[in-house]
């Protein structure tokens, strides 16, 4: 299986009740999902993280600890995927789609709601993260 890394970010409103979620065009169907993507050869975590969220929903976030790790395997697709969901927050940018074949919609979703779309805790707390070496 190959391995494939994903980095997420999760962007919170102010109010911390909803959150920052992307529906995505896939061949079953539309599915909601964190902004993010796969990481690219020689791309850290966070700079993935940061480049997708631009690439999804058009803004310009800066990242703010891990706030956790998954992982899936895709025996379909042959793909042992990791999951990496970094906090973030908004320093520009207005929300837009600029892959409309890819992306159908940017929306502030209700917590509760997107919790059981994406299934994941560890929303509110964080654990360390850094990069150890050359960039």
């Amino acid at each position: 299986m190959k391995r494939v890394d994903v980095a997420y970010v999760i962007l919170l409103s102010g109010n911390k009740e909803k959150i920052l979620m992307v529906k995505n065009k896939g061949k079953k169907g539309s599915y909601y999902t964190l902004p993010g993507g796969a990481v690219e050869p020689g791309e850290t975590l966070e700079d993935a993280a940061i480049r997708e969220a631009m690439e999804e929903t058009g803004l310009i976030v800066e990242t703010n600890g891990l706030a956790g790790v998954s992982e899936a395997l895709f025996e379909d697709r042959g793909h042992h995927a990791v999951f990496f969901y970094f906090h973030a927050r908004i320093k520009g940018g207005e929300i837009g789609i600029a892959f409309p074949d890819e992306i159908e919609e940017v929306i502030w979703m209700d917590l509760v709601q997107a919790k059981e779309c994406i299934g994941i805790s560890g929303i509110d707390g964080s654990i360390p993260y850094s990069f150890q070496g050359v960039k």
